[in-house]
C-alpha cells in the first residue's frame, strides 16, 4: 500500500512496480540515482537555457525608443530546426521534472532529500551564475551588449 505521510523506511517502491528496495545497499544505490537524476535535471535545465539563449534571433524591436515592452501581436516565426530542437529539449526536462515530482511522492523522506539535496548541488555546479546573466540581459539598454 502506498504511504500517505512522510515516512522513513528502506522499503521503497519508487517509479516502477520493479524498482523496489528491500536492503541497505538497494535503498543508497536508489537515494543515489535519485541524487544524481536530480542534478541532472538541473544541468539539462542549464543546457536548455543556453540554447535557448544562442539560437533565440533578435527580438523584435520596440516600436517607442526607451519603452522595453513587447507588442501584443508578433508574426509568427518560421520553423526553424533551432525551434524543433528548443521545443524537444524543454519535453526532456519536462519529462525529468514530473518524474523526480513522481518520486518524491514516493514519501520517503531519504528520497525527498535526495532529490533536494542533488537539485541543490546541480543548481550550484550548473546554474549558479542565471540570475546575474539575465539581470544583464533584461537591464542593459544597449542592443549590442
Amino acid at each position: 500500500m502506498m504511504h500517505m505521510t512522510l515516512y522513513w523506511g528502506i522499503e521503497v517502491t519508487l517509479l516502477f512496480d520493479f524498482w523496489k528496495t528491500d536492503s541497505w545497499l538497494s535503498y543508497l544505490l536508489t537515494l543515489l540515482a535519485c541524487f544524481l537524476f536530480a542534478s541532472f535535471y538541473q544541468y539539462m535545465e542549464d543546457r536548455r537555457l543556453r540554447f535557448k539563449t544562442l539560437s533565440s534571433a533578435n527580438p523584435a524591436a520596440p516600436s517607442v525608443p526607451g519603452t522595453t515592452a513587447t507588442p501584443l501581436l508578433v508574426k509568427p516565426r518560421r520553423v526553424s530546426a533551432a525551434r524543433v530542437s528548443a521545443a524537444m529539449l524543454f519535453g526532456v526536462n519536462s519529462a525529468l521534472g514530473y518524474l523526480l515530482m513522481l518520486a518524491i511522492m514516493s514519501f520517503n523522506g531519504g528520497v525527498f532529500l535526495a532529490i533536494v539535496l542533488g537539485s541543490s548541488v546541480g543548481y550550484f555546479l550548473f546554474r549558479h551564475g542565471d540570475e546575474i546573466e539575465e539581470a544583464v540581459v533584461v537591464d542593459s539598454p544597449c542592443g549590442c551588449s
